[in-house]
């Protein structure tokens, strides 16, 4: 870590001194990484830097690189605009709080809250029901915490395989029925009555667990932006369920989510109708991510029997 940044990380977290740890993670495509730094003379013990640094070397479309630079952009802008708002919340709703952020050139310096010391520890590959709850129950607060909320500043439309950034997976398609049908199917998702902000990218490895599992809190704010809630909700649900725990568990997943979502919600509020709304738009949303995988990894294991039968369910009744 240079010297200035880590001048920069020492005055964000009142620290005398810092220690540089190992990576926690490298950043996708080789944009960067996220470290953890020991910190001595401050009240935190320690906190998380995500260093964005655009690479030189690496070969891929200018298209895929304005879209990796826009979404750390946009994260910038999540973090110091509005990751504060969720403090507000009851506690289930939790994101790390932003210490700093930092914009220069080609890098950006986002030094963040350590989730770990705030007793989100836990990484999950596998969850059990509670902790898909847990999950489920943070998306409900999230959902409600921002229905109506207009995305100044984040993605129009969120999610990392909305279909206006993804030309080429589609043009790589070779369901030509669906490929026919995504232009309407993002229309329908586009155009719902009720909408909020999406995480955007909710999958499993998303979510940082307490030791029991009955908490979580949520990272990566890349893909944030407007958009039904069912885009984060079967997006986390096709990241942790296979195609035989889908048929049996999804429905009782979506009758959780909607009375958690239910009871975060403004008394002003048309449960019933954003329900329904919802409700219809479960199977749009799967087949949107559907659609995505088939043009970008067609042997992807998200393409199952479940996912084929909701995208035929949908493309019925589109022909209706």
């Amino acid at each position: 870590m240079k010297r200035e940044h880590q001048a920069l990380v020492l005055r964000a977290c009142g620290a005398s001194r810092l220690r540089v740890g190992g990576t926690i993670q490298a950043l996708w495509g080789g944009y960067g990484e996220i470290v953890r730094v020991q910190l001595e003379g401050c009240a935190r013990p320690s906190a998380v830097v995500k260093h964005v640094r655009f690479p030189g070397d690496v070969e891929q479309t200018e298209r895929s690189h304005r879209r990796k630079a826009r979404s750390y952009q946009v994260e910038s802008h999540w973090y110091q605009n509005y990751s504060s708002v969720t403090t507000g919340a009851s506690g289930r709703c939790r994101v790390p709080e932003c210490l700093e952020v930092h914009c220069c050139g080609e890098e950006t310096l986002m030094v963040l809250e350590d989730l770990d010391v705030a007793g989100f520890d836990q990484r999950r590959t596998s969850v059990n029901d509670q902790e898909v709850k847990a999950c489920l129950s943070w998306l409900a607060q999230f959902h409600a915490l921002f229905l109506g909320v207009t995305p100044v500043g984040l993605w129009p439309v969120g999610t990392y395989w909305h279909l206006e950034t993804r030309p080429d997976e589609l043009e790589a398609m070779e369901d030509l029925q669906l490929k026919a049908a995504a232009g309407e199917i993002d229309r329908k998702l586009n155009e719902c009555h009720f909408k909020t902000i999406v995480h955007g990218d909710a999958k499993l490895a998303n979510f940082c667990f307490s030791r029991e599992g009955q908490d979580v809190a949520a990272v990566d704010f890349q893909y944030v932006g407007g958009g039904c809630g069912m885009k984060d909700v079967v997006y986390l649900l096709g990241s942790c369920l296979d195609e035989r725990e889908c048929e049996k568990r999804v429905p009782g997943y979506l009758d959780y989510y909607f009375t958690e979502l239910k009871s975060f919600l403004n008394k002003e509020v048309d449960c019933a109708a954003l329900e329904a709304e919802w409700r219809e738009m479960f199977a749009f949303a799967w087949t949107d991510f559907d659609r995505f995988l088939l043009g970008w990894m067609p042997g992807h294991w998200k393409i199952n029997r479940y996912s084929k039968r909701l995208t035929k369910e949908v493309l019925r009744k589109l022909k209706l």
